[in-house]
Order: C-alpha cells, then sequence, then structure tokens
C-alpha cells in the first residue's frame, strides 16, 4: 500500500511533506492527499465535512468503535464523540481517527448539553421497541448519530437523550446486525439523504 519517493521535481506548496516526498507515502489516504503533511490534510478536510456528527457509548472498551470512526472519516463526519470512558479501542481505526476531531463526554446528559448549545439532534441508532425504521426516516441535517456498544446497545440514559432511536430494517434470522456494520449503513443513509439528494 502507498506509494515510492516523489520522481522528478518536487511540487511547490506549503501542503507537501518534505519527508514524505523523498522517502515515499504509506499512509491510508486518498490519491489526492498523497505526500500531503498531515495537519495539511485535515485543514483541507475541514472545509468539506457534512453538518453530521457521530457519537459511541464506550463503557466495555468495544472494539467496533475504531470500525465506527473509520467510517465516520469516510463519510466525511464534522467529528466523532466518545461517551463514557476517554480511552477506547484504536485498533479498528486504523489511525484515520488522526484525521478527525475527537470529543470526550462523561456521560448521555453531557454530550446531550454539548448538542443543545451546537443546535444538534441526537438521533440514537438501535433496534429497540418503539424504534422506528431508518430507511422511512427523514434524517434532519444536524444531527448526531448516537452508537450503543457491541452486544447491550444504547444505554437507557441515551435512549432517553434521543429525540428519536432508529433501526436497521433485516430480513433473515439474525437479532441484530454488527455495530460497526449498523453504523456504516445509518451513516451512508445520512450520506444519501442530504449529499445525493442535493445532486438530483
Amino acid at each position: 500500500m502507498g506509494v515510492g519517493p516523489w520522481e522528478g521535481r518536487w511540487p511547490a506548496g506549503d501542503q507537501w511533506d518534505p519527508d514524505l516526498l523523498e522517502h515515499g507515502d504509506r499512509r491510508n489516504v486518498v490519491d489526492a492527499y498523497r505526500y500531503w503533511r498531515h495537519d495539511a490534510i485535515v485543514a483541507d478536510l475541514d472545509t468539506r465535512r457534512h453538518d453530521f456528527h457521530v457519537a459511541v457509548e464506550n463503557w466495555g472498551h468495544d472494539f467496533n468503535i475504531g470500525s465506527v470512526i473509520r467510517t465516520a472519516n469516510a463519510m466525511g463526519a464534522r467529528a466523532f464523540h466518545i461517551v463514557g470512558r476517554r480511552r477506547w479501542n484504536r485498533r479498528g481505526a486504523m489511525v484515520t481517527d488522526r484525521y478527525q476531531h475527537e470529543h470526550h463526554h462523561p456521560d448521555a446528559a453531557s454530550l446531550a448539553a454539548w448538542a443543545r448549545l451546537e443546535g444538534l439532534t441526537l438521533i440514537g441508532v438501535d433496534n429497540l421497541p418503539g424504534s422506528v425504521p431508518i430507511e422511512t426516516f427523514d434524517l434532519p441535517r444536524r444531527c448526531v448519530l448516537v452508537f450503543g456498544q457491541e452486544g447491550p446497545g444504547l444505554s437507557e440514559p441515551m435512549r432517553g437523550e434521543c429525540a428519536a432511536v432508529l433501526h436497521i430494517e433485516q430480513f433473515g434470522s439474525t437479532r441484530s446486525i454488527n455495530a460497526g456494520a449498523a453504523a456504516a449503513i445509518a451513516m451512508h443513509a445520512w450520506v444519501r439523504r442530504h449529499v445525493f439528494d442535493q445532486q438530483v
């Protein structure tokens, strides 16, 4: 994965990293960001991030959190939020968290208070009694998609803070799908509603 040293005359511009130009770029970044400095990539992403945030409850050091954050990066989330334990399992993120803005909240109430100040709506994603299908729900543009940990799902306090709890329709025998997969589906639902629908 990656590319070797830059061939030919080096390009001009502050975004280029001399060390990467000289030795090659093995990072997990799209081709447009090859050889760019890390801070230059973050700054460029900041000009075009989407209006949704992602929050994950972290009570049991769930390894799926990294996968959720990696997808948040891929879908252009504004930022990600860790609720509960500050330390989380970063392995699944594959370093993509370094290109995102991370926020920590000790509990559901503090996340909700922050969201109100920012004018964001908390939307839970979990297949709970009373939840509504994400496929037919009009996701708000400015929102925080909130995910629980694998197994227990959203905590009771978090459910109480969410304006709505959505589930993903399933048609097989399993009761639930992997938390990382569910998060990816939910984020892509937001992208389809607020990015692609605006282009047609």
